[in-house]
């Protein structure tokens, strides 16, 4: 027998569910392969440095899913099923005050969390959990009963979960169990042509059509599998071409001619697909639902937090901008003229600043040149960066953007839902997630720190000197 570490399941995981979702819905595939094309003609015009940020191979392979369950429990489920793969639950991000339209959701996103193991695969499953206890959505009597459905049911076999912890455990399974688990963990994710109660379901969509899609059926599903591509811009019109509806624009930074930093998303419109519904005389047919999209996206440099601060800021700056008339009402204009005025144009200015995170490594010509003017034994990063022997090499952004996750649901929903802000709010953060999926909740900026530390380590004990940063 064959024994299958973690990192080989997590990359057969993965696999599986592009096949299945491609066949669920076949506009992902096209979405695959223009995503594909696109990548292929940046490489021919860019060679080596189209690899800045990951190499082809491992863009290509690239994955993120998103998957919404309904409680506490599900998601607890859902953590032990990923830990078999390697996936870890990284950042905790609160989608119900995102956007206007009614998104009753916290998530947080499970991904391997060692460098390596992210340059092998680096499969990412955004997990988003229904909050039924927010009297904003969901009054006395509406939580209740969701809550009765939900509990009623069962999303993961106890098989399924014995083999995740088993391969939690060992770091992977011997086959036949290793071919088990990654069915088992497929087809848990796959649409259900089940019957879905009209009525029950058609409540749940008067709130949120969102909250529908988690708690008006009996299973969950793959909401989408997001291919990563390397001109997200080239390919909103490659896509458009093809004849497939795009959402109106692109969320995240805009493309200007300075780095790329976080994450900049899209996705086709969801499509109408057919499912069976039990009907309120007892009858059984056909409706056509409109909740799964494909998503696509392209991975900048990840910031610092004094980055991300200058990020809201500029976010913020082009709302205002957008609100008092100007670029005409077309977002990306306002955007790039924000970020033109406020983001460093080079790497090295993001380094120097403190903005964004990076590796370090050592130009040995230019050191010889610059060895006598570090007599040690303590030298500054910063004069190492200004002096081109230490040369930053950027960390890409792994995880995700609240508003744009939410930009991306919301141009997806038919129509806003209701909420009732008269309400309070009930409390979510990283700690609370942590104790719904019994596990630590990884903050990202503490992954980025320590790639970063390493790297600066390793400097300093290659020219023997203490590097200050």
């Amino acid at each position: 027998m064959t024994f299958q570490s973690q990192t080989h399941l997590r990359a057969r995981f993965a696999r599986g569910l592009s096949q299945m979702y491609g066949e669920e819905v076949p506009a992902y595939t096209t979405l695959v392969d223009v995503s594909a094309a696109v990548n292929e003609d940046v490489m021919g015009r860019h060679g080596a440095a189209g690899e800045r940020l990951g190499s082809i191979q491992r863009v290509t392979a690239e994955r993120h899913g998103a998957i919404r369950v309904g409680s506490a429990q599900e998601m607890a489920h859902v953590a032990r099923v990923f830990a078999a793969f390697g996936m870890y639950p990284v950042g905790f991000y609160d989608l119900r005050d995102a956007s206007t339209s009614s998104v009753p959701v916290v998530s947080t996103a499970f991904r391997p969390t060692d460098p390596e193991e992210l340059a092998a695969n680096p499969f990412r499953v955004f997990t988003s959990m229904l909050t039924t206890d927010d009297p904003r959505f969901f009054d006395a009597e509406l939580q209740q009963q969701l809550q009765g459905f939900v509990g009623g049911r069962t999303l993961f076999s106890e098989q399924l979960l014995l083999l995740s912890d088993a391969a939690t455990e060992r770091g992977g399974l011997e086959e036949p169990d290793a071919d088990r688990l990654v069915q088992l963990a497929t087809q848990a994710f796959e649409l259900s042509d089940d019957p879905v109660d009209h009525t029950w379901y058609r409540r749940l969509e008067d709130v949120s059509a969102v909250a529908a899609d988690i708690g008006g059926v009996a299973t969950t599903h793959i909401n989408h599998l997001t291919p990563r591509v390397l001109d997200i811009d080239d390919l909103y019109g490659r896509m458009q071409a093809h004849g497939i509806e795009m959402i109106d624009e692109i969320q995240g930074p805009p493309r200007w001619d300075g780095p790329d930093v976080l994450l900049r998303q899209t996705s086709f419109r969801a499509l109408a697909e057919e499912r069976t519904f039990l009907f309120e005389d007892g009858t059984v047919g056909p409706t056509d639902l409109r909740v799964r999209f494909g998503e696509v996206e392209q991975r900048g440099i990840a910031l610092t937090p004094r980055g991300r601060e200058l990020y809201d800021v500029m976010v913020s700056a082009t709302d205002r901008r957008l609100a008092a008339g100007e670029g005409g009402g077309v977002r990306a204009e306002v955007a790039r003229t924000v970020w033109e005025e406020n983001l460093p144009r080079t790497e090295k200015e993001l380094a120097l600043k403190g903005l964004a995170y990076f590796t370090y490594t050592l130009d040995e010509q230019a050191w010889d040149t610059a060895r006598s003017s570090f007599p040690g034994p303590r030298v500054g990063l910063t004069d190492l960066v200004e002096s081109g022997v230490a040369v930053p090499e950027p960390i890409v952004y792994e995880d995700f953007l609240p508003r744009s996750a939410a930009g991306i649901f919301q141009s997806n929903l038919t129509d806003e839902g209701s909420r009732d802000d008269a309400q309070r709010a009930v409390e979510y953060d990283l700690a609370t997630m942590s104790r719904i999926v019994g596990r630590t909740v990884t903050n990202p900026y503490d992954l980025y720190q320590r790639q970063q530390d390493d790297s600066v380590s390793a400097l300093s004990a290659r020219l023997s000197l203490t590097i200050t940063t």
